[in-house]
């Protein structure tokens, strides 16, 4: 069963393909999953990642809560 991890704070310009290989850095990614404004199509700040397992979800956290991407923590 994998784990669901909310992602918040992220650069407009961050892309789905950025954060499956910012994460990947911890673990296998299921799915990432940027979320857009209805109306614009525009990011609206934060996305879902979804690791494979547990195990990666946790490691992501830990190694990667509060760390940099794309200018923002």
């Amino acid at each position: 069963m994998g784990m669901k991890l909310y992602v918040g704070n992220l650069s407009y310009e961050t892309t789905e393909a950025d954060l499956t290989t910012y994460f990947g850095k911890a673990g296998e990614v299921e799915s990432a999953k940027i979320i857009t404004d209805r109306d614009t199509g525009r990011s609206r700040g934060f996305a879902f990642v979804e690791m494979r397992n547990v195990e990666d979800g946790k490691k992501a956290i830990g190694e990667l809560d509060g760390t940099a991407l794309g200018n923002r923590n």
